[in-house]
């Protein structure tokens, strides 16, 4: 890993993950918390008992301080982490929650600490899926698969992380069929889900597993654009929404009544209305959410003209 640069005046994003084995991870709450607070980190991070998981922003010495303070604890010494540049604070406070799991699957038997699939550096994942005989998995959620993927992989069209073990069980055949079996190599954004999908799919028998070292955010930092396989955007759970290659800011928005990523078209249809409906969820919402959603909208404009930060704006999602 290399060291956390400190000597340009910027907002530094860190998304991080670590799997361990936390014998009380109510008693780490509390000086993380404070340790953010001191130093104005925003963001969001996740303690349960088999870790920690969390995407958080602030300037470069406070995000050194909070992920020298997380590599500290019990089993973090190789915590994973991804740096990456914000032009403006992503997240509008700052929350350290206590979970089951650190990203849930909603299989109590998995233990990433104990099988997960062979790791693959971002510049050896083009020649592992571009072979024949490898079926590539998108493992995350269908609005993330939607603003960018890499080309032939197989969306689950899932609309939570939750829904991927039944998926895989639902179409093992189909996707394995008789004889010799394909290599199969998943990806997501950061690693995490990943971790999971591959001792998932370990647990179920299935031998030559593969996933990317690092996500889809280490890949689009390090691989060049020319050389890269992937087409589209990458879904990032802050208000930056997307990001492309070179993690540069990308060109989604976020709909503020159903947390979807919407494109310049979805923006121009005649169903979107900032802060109330986008083509993918008017149809969804009642006229009365939609009523609640206007009134959301204005308090929100509203507050901006005090130089307040409005509690209805806040999105510092996790995925699921």
């Amino acid at each position: 890993m290399e060291p956390l640069d400190t000597s340009a005046p910027r907002l530094c994003v860190a998304a991080l993950y670590c799997f361990t084995r936390f014998a009380d991870p109510a008693a780490l709450k509390a000086p993380l918390e404070g340790l953010c607070d001191a130093n104005g980190i925003r963001g969001t991070l996740l303690l349960a008992a088999e870790g920690i998981n969390g995407t958080i922003a602030g300037t470069p010495d406070g995000i050194a301080a909070v992920v020298a303070h997380v590599r500290g604890l019990p089993g973090c010494a190789d915590l994973d982490v991804k740096f990456s540049d914000a032009p403006d604070m992503p997240f509008h406070r700052m929350k350290v929650r206590l979970k089951r799991e650190i990203v849930t699957m909603g299989e109590p038997d998995i233990d990433p600490l104990a099988s997960v699939g062979t790791y693959v550096d971002p510049q050896d994942w083009n020649a592992l899926i571009s072979d024949p005989g490898t079926i590539v998995i998108d493992t995350r959620n269908d609005y993330e698969v939607a603003v960018g993927t890499f080309a032939g992989a197989i969306d689950p069209q899932t609309r939570t992380f939750r829904e991927f073990p039944q998926w895989f069980r639902d179409q093992r055949e189909r996707l394995l069929g008789e004889g010799t079996k394909p290599r199969v190599a998943m990806f997501c954004t950061g690693g995490i889900r990943c971790e999971k999908s591959t001792a998932f799919l370990k647990q179920e028998g299935v031998e030559e597993v593969f996933h990317l070292k690092g996500g889809i955010l280490k890949y689009l930092e390090t691989v060049p654009q020319d050389e890269s396989l992937w087409e589209g955007e990458c879904f990032v759970f802050d208000q930056r929404v997307t990001i492309g290659h070179g993690l540069a800011q990308g060109t989604y928005e976020l709909c503020h009544a159903c947390r979807r990523p919407i494109s310049a078209e979805d923006r121009a249809s005649e169903l979107y209305e900032i802060g109330v409906s986008c083509p993918a969820c008017h149809g969804e919402r009642t006229d009365e959410q939609r009523a609640a959603y206007r009134e959301r909208e204005r308090q929100e404009k509203l507050a901006a003209k005090r130089g307040e930060a409005h509690v209805g704006a806040v999105y510092e999602g996790r995925p699921d």
